[in-house]
């Protein structure tokens, strides 16, 4: 199936749907549709989903997201600062990182970071999303005076920093037990943190995919501590590589159960997997992407799921491409990401969808949709309304 084939403007197309697919199918998704939460056999057999049974899927996550989230589309205005490329990690699905002596090696001073946020402030950014690769020798309060250089350059600028990965990299420099260093990066003036470095919460998929990384326990424990620390984070999936669907429920679970315990979470944000130029793809060891029915899985599946518990679900517009992300706003997704301005990771390893979306164009695509777009923060409280 592709996005053209279903039947997205037809009012009764979801109750015609619904009296014609699997009953055990159509069963799930009248509960979902009614608030029920969905249990692990659920969510796999909805992750199994084909022709009209797909079908139903999206309309009926689509209907959830209208219940949950209403019309508003939302964006944000922020700009990525990815200081370093150079990485001793060796992630077999990116493209990105660099040895120290490569000659496109990059590591940037702290005065060129206030500056990138300053000149991001000045286009109307509000946000800074702050990553890079892991390099060996890092000062270990290098992490920290980012965060400072951010703050005295834009002191109101919110600073969304450091994926877990860098998080346990900052406490083996420092020696600091995890609570004090955020604790530390806190009071330096971190404000969120990205929550990234998940791909797939499965320690025998992260070990297929990745060679020196954070455990799945490890992940859990970065998060759940800046939760309780009043630090947010948002929520990630990579998908499309050498997972299979029953991970896609088990890792949307675990999230679910992370939140009902510490309500930390802002956001959804499926990452379908880039594939042309990473060692993971070319080895022959992964598939090439996701396909247009998982995209469409993947979103439907986590607005169904995680319905009451995280409900922002984000397209990452920067990994798939126009017509694919339009039609995820339409299988479940509220919110279209930020406009990056300079985006890097996705570009490097493959993705052609550019690496700036400027806030005319988040407007036009959803007023396409027939919704309201709207510009965010990074909480999600709603600035401006267009």
């Amino acid at each position: 199936m592709i996005a053209t084939q279903i039947n997205w403007d037809d009012s009764d197309r979801l109750e015609f749907l619904l009296g014609q697919i699997d009953p055990d199918t159509a069963r799930v998704l009248e509960a979902a549709i009614a608030g029920d939460e969905l249990a692990f056999e659920d969510g796999l057999l909805l992750a199994h989903a084909k022709a009209l049974e797909l079908e139903a899927l999206v309309l009926a996550a689509d209907r959830v997201r209208s219940s949950r989230s209403g019309d508003v589309v939302s964006y944000i205005i922020n700009r990525n600062i990815n200081f370093t490329n150079v990485c001793f990690v060796g992630c077999r699905f990116c493209a990105f990182s660099r040895a120290p002596r490569e000659k496109d090696a990059y590591f940037m001073a702290l005065d060129e970071v206030g500056e990138r946020s300053r000149q991001a402030w000045d286009r109307g950014a509000r946000e800074v999303c702050v990553q890079g690769g892991l390099p060996r020798g890092l000062d270990p309060f290098y992490y920290r005076d980012i965060l400072r250089a951010i703050k005295s350059a834009t002191p109101a600028m919110h600073a969304h920093a450091f994926s877990p990965m860098e998080i346990v990299y900052g406490v083996e420099l420092t020696g600091m037990a995890l609570p004090d260093y955020l604790t530390m990066l806190k009071e330096a003036g971190l404000d969120t943190l990205p929550g990234t470095a998940a791909e797939i919460l499965d320690d025998e998929v992260r070990h297929q995919i990745e060679r020196i990384k954070l455990s799945v326990a490890q992940w859990v424990e970065v998060v759940t501590t800046a939760h309780r620390l009043g630090i947010r984070t948002t929520s990630t999936m990579m998908y499309g590589h050498t997972e299979t669907e029953d991970h896609w429920v088990k890792h949307i679970i675990l999230l679910r159960d992370i939140q009902k315990e510490t309500g930390g979470f802002t956001e959804f944000v499926p990452l379908g997997f880039v594939h042309p130029h990473t060692q993971l793809y070319q080895s022959g060891d992964a598939r090439p992407g996701p396909t247009m029915n998982e995209h469409l899985k993947v979103h439907a599946l986590a607005r169904l799921m995680l319905q009451g518990w995280i409900d922002n679900i984000q397209v990452s517009w920067v990994k798939i491409s126009r017509e694919t992300a339009q039609a995820c706003l339409r299988a479940g997704a509220n919110d279209y990401g930020g406009t990056l301005m300079d985006e890097n990771i996705s570009r490097l390893a493959g993705s052609t969808s550019g690496e700036y979306l400027p806030p005319e164009e988040f407007r036009a695509r959803i007023r396409e949709l027939g919704r309201i777009p709207a510009e965010r923060t990074t909480t999600y409280r709603l600035l401006q309304t267009f």
